[in-house]
């Protein structure tokens, strides 16, 4: 029998279809048999000695070995512009912002045939810390409200270059979404004298049948009201808001962390198409008790149909139990 479960976070109520649920390697990428990557794509932007044609400029650079490891330049097609002064109209009911902002990418890697679950430690490592890096440093921009940190993986996540690259884009605005949550959890904070996140955390720890993976200082799991397929969180073990208030030992253990479960899908779901996004504080809130950053990703493995658009709830096909005890038990070389 199916059941209806809520996400506390959100607040979305999703369907959890039973009746209709797959087994997880149901999920597997259909025809992920693919041509064989260089290294090296002459006509690829973001692949070494092909910079000037994306962007010769950068904000960021970290080296290895006497070359560029992880690059981060302004978006050659930014969604917002970093020279636009921010002006915010009224007219009636036409309300609108200058688009004032900051659209950044972050090549992840000089190599063109591979991704962050492939890549060692030390170089995921070099991309959370360059995210550190580029995230406080636009939180010295008076425009800017609201920094989304964010990867798209694969032709159904979004992406339309194969390189292995991510983005960062600040906004003048804090979207509605985001309002929304964090007006739900310090409604909870307030009744309940207790961070929602923190008390989502303890109670799956406590549980442990979702849990993929824990270290020292992250824990990852599939949500008990998870939105769709194989939908994860990772949460800090520590409380802070902001993203941008990681310690160096958190961004080393994130990294291990990160690549880990970026591999168990790459070996359980053969490599499927996938969105991450770090969700933080919008840039005017520091410190704050009732909200806890952390980072989110979705496998795009099913596709949102119109009940869902029409409803606004979800239907999620496979029991985030099962998903995660996949994940589990998916072997990896290391």
């Amino acid at each position: 029998m199916s059941e209806i479960r809520q996400n506390l976070v959100t607040k979305d109520w999703v369907i959890i279809a039973t009746e209709r649920a797959k087994r997880p390697e149901d999920f597997k990428k259909k025809n992920s048999v693919s041509p064989q990557l260089p290294k090296f794509e002459k006509n690829c932007p973001f692949c070494p000695g092909n910079e000037k044609d994306m962007s010769p400029e950068e904000t960021l650079r970290v080296d290895k070995n006497g070359k560029w490891q992880v690059r981060i330049i302004p978006n050659k097609y930014p969604a917002l512009s970093r020279t636009e002064e921010r002006i915010r109209t009224v007219d009636g009911i036409k309300r609108k912002i200058t688009g004032a902002g900051i659209h950044e990418v972050v090549i992840e890697t000089p190599l063109h045939n591979t991704t962050t679950a492939l890549l060692p430690k030390e170089d995921v490592e070099s991309i959370i810390k360059s995210y550190k890096i580029r995230y406080n440093e636009m939180l010295k921009d008076e425009r800017v409200e609201m920094i989304i940190i964010f990867k798209n993986h694969g032709e159904a996540a979004g992406t339309s270059l194969v390189h292995s690259h991510s983005q960062i884009v600040a906004t003048p605005v804090v979207p509605a979404q985001v309002r929304e949550r964090f007006h739900d959890a310090q409604q909870y904070f307030d009744e309940n004298l207790e961070c929602v996140f923190c008390k989502i955390l303890a109670e799956e720890l406590k549980d442990g049948k979702r849990i993929v993976l824990e270290t020292d200082g992250f824990v990852s799991f599939i949500p008990y009201a998870a939105l769709s397929p194989f939908h994860m969180w990772i949460y800090p073990k520590r409380h802070t808001s902001s993203f941008g208030e990681i310690s160096n030992n958190e961004m080393e253990d994130l990294a291990e962390h990160l690549r880990i479960v970026l591999l168990k899908y790459y070996r359980g779901l053969d490599n499927p198409d996938f969105n991450y996004v770090i969700r933080s504080a919008p840039t005017g809130l520091k410190n704050i008790e009732f909200f806890h950053w952390y980072l989110s990703i979705v496998p795009r493995i099913t596709k949102t149909a119109g009940f869902e658009l029409g409803s606004g709830m979800f239907i999620n096909t496979s029991l985030p139990e099962n998903d995660a005890e996949f994940l589990r038990n998916v072997k990896m070389d290391l």
